[in-house]
């Protein structure tokens, strides 16, 4: 496990220790009420941080206006801009730091398959010819990479996951247990005259780029002809569904049981609360925020950074609350 001088360096902190020689190692964050010897917790204003200088943790992450107060600590502190923000970072990297590398011996490797450097795979895993994986990235058990597949560096694919040929994965993406990615999109044609449906070709790709996180059972589509993209940064929650042609931009947040159509694109920043609908060609912009229900039309542009819709069919917020007061006080005429 890393030593505090190693923690402090991957947080770019300024080590402020009450005995220069000091370096404890850390292997877990916690809550000041759960902390051990072992542990980091953090704090974001004075009350916060004498309980964590009084709890048994190892060490504490704080503001560094907070540490320039403190001048003699009982125990090593961390200065940081964002002490809530290193906080989850040094928990991710605690995560995977210092666990030791294993391909399971019922692992299933296919030929011309790449592996990086510190891979774990886990048992029963099947990966398919030609997969290409980064160095230090997990496996897990069950999980089925299937042929052409690239995924980056440091990331993790938990148990039960599914990848379909041909994607491509950045570096640190997160694919938590039970997720589909690059199956086949939803896409037919009709024949008019006997009503038989006869599947349009889907034989595009999907790319997810670096830092994205996929929630447990989420489904991805690939492409038709071309290309599924979601941009960096990117987090998905449990039970979303992202449709074929569907690009998402950078750094957007999507709640459970979204579902976008094919060919739908959703901007930078963007904001999707849960069972949000999202119909085939619609645009949603850079920032937009759709709370919790929201229906976007088919071909639909919502434009506006911060803008804040809500409702079925998606309205701005204030129109949408407008609407709501006008049926309450024409239900209450009727009554009368």
């Amino acid at each position: 496990m890393p030593s505090l001088v190693q923690l402090a360096g991957f947080l770019n902190a300024q080590l402020v220790a009450p005995n220069s020689s000091e370096d404890p190692t850390i292997e877990r964050v916690a809550g000041v009420s759960n902390a051990d010897g072992t542990s980091l917790v953090f704090a974001e204003n004075a009350v916060a941080l004498e309980q964590a200088l009084a709890s048994p943790a190892a060490a504490v992450l704080v503001t560094r206006a907070l540490a320039s107060f403190v001048a003699a600590p009982p125990k090593p502190m961390l200065a940081v801009q964002q002490p809530r923000l290193a906080f989850a970072r040094a928990a991710q990297w605690l995560r995977t730091a210092g666990a030791p590398a294993h391909i399971h011996p019922t692992a299933i490797l296919g030929a011309d398959t790449q592996i990086a450097d510190n891979v774990s795979i886990g048992p029963y895993a099947v990966l398919g010819e030609q997969v290409r994986i980064g160095e230090r990235t997990e496996i897990g058990a069950g999980s089925v990479i299937a042929a052409g597949t690239v995924i980056g560096a440091d990331c993790t694919i938990f148990p039960r996951v599914v990848i379909y040929p041909g994607v491509s994965l950045g570096d640190r993406v997160i694919v938590h247990a039970g997720c589909v990615l690059g199956s086949d999109g939803f896409g037919y044609v009709r024949d008019q005259e006997s009503g038989a449906y006869t599947q349009f070709p889907q034989q595009g790709t999907l790319t997810i780029e670096d830092d994205v996180e996929i929630g447990a059972n989420t489904t991805v589509d690939r492409g038709a002809l071309e290309e599924t993209r979601i941009a960096r940064g990117t987090k998905l929650d449990n039970l979303v569904h992202i449709g074929h042609n569907v690009h998402l931009g950078r750094n957007v947040v999507i709640a459970a049981q979204t579902g976008i159509s094919g060919s739908s694109t959703v901007g930078d920043g963007a904001v999707l609360g849960g069972q949000v609908g999202i119909g085939e060609h619609a645009d949603v912009g850079a920032g937009v925020i759709l709370g919790g229900g929201a229906g976007v039309l088919s071909k639909k542009k919502l434009r506006g950074p911060g803008m804040v819709f809500w409702g079925r069919p998606a309205q701005p917020l204030r129109e949408y609350l407008k609407g709501l007061a006008t049926l309450a006080k024409l239900a209450r005429k009727g009554k009368d």
